[in-house]
């Protein structure tokens, strides 16, 4: 994995009824939830992301279906599939994300350590290499 990102895999119960997974507030993940959204029905050819955050952290989960997700550090790059929902991906500060070819009825759940800010985002590519290099 490129610097900043990391996968974490959360507790699974397994049993005959189904399985169960659970998320604990700063247990399971390296930060306090203050956001969490959800993406869906995500028409095909779609892209979402296309951004950096300046502080933001977000662990990305694939609760049903997959897609990928087109990493970027500013120095390497890596596409990440997601298609368990016992999987998290951590994306650190400073780490460009495109997320794309989401499979039919697929959702993207996202754990955000803040609440939306419009300036805590990057949503130009070179700006987002400028901050990075600097």
């Amino acid at each position: 994995m490129i610097a900043g990102i990391s996968k974490i895999t959360f507790p699974m119960i397994q049993e005959p009824r189904g399985n169960l997974s659970f998320i604990e507030n700063s247990t399971h993940i390296p930060y306090d939830i203050k956001r969490v959204y959800y993406l869906y029905d995500v028409p095909a050819g779609s892209a979402r992301g296309g951004h950096a955050h300046h502080e933001l952290k977000q662990t990305l989960i694939a609760l049903s279906g997959s897609f990928e997700v087109h990493l970027d550090n500013g120095t390497a790059q890596e596409t990440v599939t997601l298609n368990r929902p016992y999987e998290g991906l951590l994306v650190d500060t400073l780490v460009w994300r495109t997320i794309d070819n989401f499979s039919s009825g697929s959702v993207c759940l996202v754990l955000a350590s803040d609440i939306y800010r419009e300036e805590e985002y990057i949503r130009d590519y070179c700006k987002f290499l400028a901050t990075v290099k600097a």
